[in-house]
């Protein structure tokens, strides 16, 4: 939210230049902590995902008064208008569609298989909800549930792109982000114990593991030729890409967005709001980026910057959180357990009729949970080349998850009668 200079300003910190300091400087120690210079912080990380404390130590920040959340300029317009759009040019930009065709059919067959294990299990959780603890599912809970729709279809950006969208409440947001991070480390963990019994499992299930041996070859002779350490060219590059489609995006979102408000219809699909326009158009154009030569802004570490600005932004998110109320819901935990166990159900039986190997029932289900943040954690478990695997499965969420969530968000705005 933009500065009110006639609101109350009660926090210590009241300078918008110092407060992006502030969360500049602790998201650098959240992100230096969880490389594990100690042992206790390299333990410590490995039970608490930095992504939450992203969310949490801004929201302390604010609960104690030490900052005011709402009352600056950072979020809005600077992380939700300006760095959102930005991480979904990049975040984009470097999906290959064909190296993603080469993975095999078995292999998408079983990522898009999660891809509508995710969209049932909202519906399902919701309607479960609904017949059982109606009081779980009212009022604005079903847009946290289409946020979190993002977050597994596509990740932190989607997430965040949905919660803009449908103008999710900061607290409730901050609910589904600790049922986000619950479910998917639960989710982590039993796919990391099933990796190292993959073959036992694969052998049990009959299932074909050739491609997987060829598919190593060949993704490791890719990463040999492609990856090089960025120029400042690269860096100014991957810089002006971002920004200057952001501008284009907000440039053409304007009158597009006022040409559908004389609709009453499209009041309904918020394309009446610039910023749904905005969101659209810049994943659009980083779809389009990943036809040309600016995919290979990808080695210079095109993605990393889109990280960069998505966990500013997240940290944006966390510091108008009210910290107090953050656990009141503890009924949301129910809704995401019946989720997940809806996608796992969906995925594996996907799995089993075409006799997949394990290997790609957990980077199919980490590349739509954890995106390609986490995916490549699980493709490496199983083998330390196919990372990229998880980072390619990833990338197809990142571009499909915020368009796939918002219309389960019209499904279960309908559902909540709204």
């Amino acid at each position: 939210m933009a500065i009110d200079s006639a609101a109350p300003h009660t926090a210590l910190i009241t300078s918008d230049i110092v407060l992006f300091g502030l969360l500049a400087a602790t998201l650098g120690l959240i992100f230096w902590l969880s490389s594990g210079p100690t042992p206790f912080w390299k333990k410590f990380f490995t039970w608490v995902p930095a992504l939450l404390l992203c969310y949490f130590v801004p929201a302390f920040y604010n609960t104690v008064g030490l900052i005011d959340g709402e009352y600056n300029s950072l979020y809005n317009p600077i992380a939700s208008r300006v760095l959102l759009p930005a991480a979904l040019v990049l975040l984009t930009l470097s999906i290959d569609l064909k190296g993603i065709l080469k993975l095999g059919p078995k292999l998408l067959f079983v990522f898009v298989a999660g891809t509508v294990g995710v969209v049932l299990g909202a519906i399902v959780s919701f309607q479960i909800m609904e017949w059982v603890h109606p009081p779980a599912v009212a009022g604005d809970t079903w847009k946290g549930m289409a946020a979190l729709a993002g977050s597994w279809i596509g990740g932190g950006a989607n997430m965040v792109a949905i919660r803009e969208v449908y103008g999710v409440d900061a607290t409730l947001f901050g609910q589904f982000a600790v049922v986000d991070v619950a479910m998917a480390s639960l989710l982590m963990a039993t796919l990391l114990f099933l990796a190292n019994r993959a073959t036992q499992i694969d052998l049990r299930s009959g299932a074909d593991t050739a491609a997987i041996d060829e598919m190593k070859a060949r993704i490791a002779a890719y990463e040999a030729a492609n990856a090089r350490i960025p120029t400042l060219t690269d860096l100014m590059v991957i810089i002006a890409v971002a920004f200057g489609f952001v501008g284009l995006a907000h440039a053409i979102a304007g009158p597009l967005a006022a040409w559908f408000a004389q609709f009453e219809w499209a009041a309904r699909f918020s394309l009446d709001s610039s910023f749904v326009w905005v969101v659209l158009i810049s994943t659009a154009a980083g779809l389009l980026l990943s036809f040309t030569p600016a995919r290979k802004l990808e080695n210079a570490g095109a993605s990393r910057i889109g990280t960069v600005c998505l966990y500013f932004l997240i940290a944006c998110i966390g510091m108008q959180m009210d910290f107090m109320k953050l656990f009141d819901r503890l009924e949301l935990i129910a809704i995401g357990a019946i989720w997940m166990t809806v996608h796992v159900l969906v995925i594996w039986g996907a799995a089993r009729l075409v006799k997949a190997p394990m290997f790609y029932v957990g980077v199919g289900s980490m590349g739509n949970i954890g995106a390609a943040a986490s995916a490549p954690v699980i493709a490496a478990a199983f083998h330390p080349s196919l990372a990229p695997v998880g980072v390619l499965l990833g990338t197809v969420g990142y571009a499909t998850g915020t368009l796939i969530a918002y219309f389960v968000g019209q499904i279960l705005r309908l559902m909540a009668g709204q």
